[in-house]
């Protein structure tokens, strides 16, 4: 009976398993495309000069205008610093001078970046030239109610503004769908109440990676960035070296769409049948470099994995969990069902990443294989491994020993989808 070794990344290093030629559905790895995108200029010009559902920006932008370009904040890798340039050129071609444009960050519930982080984020060129701020979730302005029951309250600025342009990147998001589009405006620049309601809406159906229609986060969020319009979006993907890969500009709606479009190509994969386990690394260091980041490859991975199957996650996390908040929901959990209780009752920044490790495990059993204690990792139901080998002799033994296997050695990257 052959073999196969698979190889999953773990910190500075790898972690080995061999699973038999017959038992193994597949290796999923991400997008092979290479790395040869293109000029990135060529990439903004062409998409600032043929922008989907709208007029050029140069067109929309009248003299006497103010506006507001809302960006990301250091967590996100949007390129804003080479997104900027072309835009404020468009914009001056229009008549906008320096002086009547503002940058926003949008910080959703983080904190706010310092003097030297939004130099860093918009490119010192860029911040000699206009002004730039934090988003301040408490100076907001109420503009109504969703059909969620989302109070939608925008920070002030933006609400002042006569054009709103919405910078951000396109990735799968695990309760959004995906990011970009209406996203900067609302979680981004909104009140905390606005994003707590918005985010709690995370644990009802449809709320999953990828999806668009039928999402009640995404519905709701582009429901209540319609109460305040937004004018013009550039949203790029960014390759694993932070290269731009491709940009879409225009429409809120369908450059967005588009956008994802891409993204579904180039990240989904299909398989032919869910496994009984499903081997996923996050993809070695710095992606696991704690429980926080290390997450996002456990929410592709469920994905896979039939009901009552096992994940065996694997991630060295050598910074340990990552969050104080999110540290505090596992550690103070009875249960996968307490935490999403609590999660449904406060939605709280850090305790949205237990909800989502909670709603795997109602799935499927999850073998954590890291550098952390299993006292760390609380009462939640994640079971605990320093040992690979042990890790899948007790996959093994939970759902037989003639298995179907699944691997994903950088799970961050891709969104299996089982074929219809």
């Amino acid at each position: 009976m052959a073999d196969t070794e698979i190889k999953l990344p773990f910190g500075d290093g790898q972690l080995r398993f061999a699973v038999p030629k017959e038992r193994l559905l597949g290796v999923i790895l991400p997008y092979q495309g290479g790395d040869d995108h293109g000029d990135e200029r060529v990439l903004l010009q062409d998409a600032l000069a043929y922008p989907i559902g709208t007029p050029p920006l140069r067109e929309i932008a009248q003299v006497g205008q103010q506006v507001a370009i809302v960006i990301s904040d250091m967590t996100r890798p949007c390129p804003s610093d080479r997104l900027l340039p072309p835009i404020l050129h468009e914009l001056a071609a229009a008549g906008i001078p320096d002086l009547a444009v503002t940058v926003v960050v949008a910080l959703g519930l983080h904190r706010a970046q310092t003097e030297a982080e939004l130099r860093e984020l918009v490119g010192g060129a860029v911040y000699d030239r206009v002004r730039v701020l934090n988003h301040d979730p408490e100076d907001v302005v109420r503009l109504g109610v969703t059909a969620h029951g989302t109070p939608v309250e925008i920070f002030r600025p933006l609400v002042e503004a006569d054009i709103r342009i919405c910078l951000g990147n396109l990735e799968f998001h695990y309760f959004a769908g995906f990011s970009g589009g209406a996203k900067s405006i609302l979680p981004g620049c909104a009140s905390r109440a606005t994003v707590t309601a918005n985010h709690g809406l995370m644990t009802q159906p449809g709320a999953v990676t990828g999806r668009l229609e039928g999402n009640p986060v995404r519905e709701d969020l582009e429901e209540g960035a319609a109460m305040l319009g937004v004018d013009f979006i550039v949203n790029a993907i960014v390759d694993d070296h932070h290269h731009i890969a491709a940009v879409f500009a225009g429409d809120v709606l369908q450059a967005h769409r588009k956008g994802c479009e891409l993204v579904t190509e180039r990240g989904a994969v299909p398989i032919e049948q869910l496994a009984d386990i499903v081997l996923v690394s996050a993809g070695g260091y710095p992606l696991d470099v704690n429980m926080y980041q290390a997450q996002k490859a456990l929410d592709n991975a469920v994905h896979a994995v039939r009901e009552g199957g096992v994940i065996v996650w694997v991630a060295e996390c050598r910074e340990g969990l990552g969050s104080e908040i999110f540290a505090s929901w596992l550690q103070e959990a009875e249960s996968a069902d307490g935490i999403l209780e609590r999660i449904s009752r406060e939605f709280v920044l850090g305790g949205h990443k237990a909800a989502a490790i909670a709603s795997v495990l109602k799935k499927a059993q999850v073998h954590f294989v890291s550098a952390l204690s299993a006292e760390t990792l609380g009462d939640v139901g994640l079971i605990s491994f320093a040992d690979l080998d042990q890790a899948m002799a007790a996959a093994y033994e939970a759902v037989g020993a003639d298995a179907s296997v699944l691997a994903l050695p950088f799970g961050d990257s891709v969104l299996p989808q089982e074929a219809a």
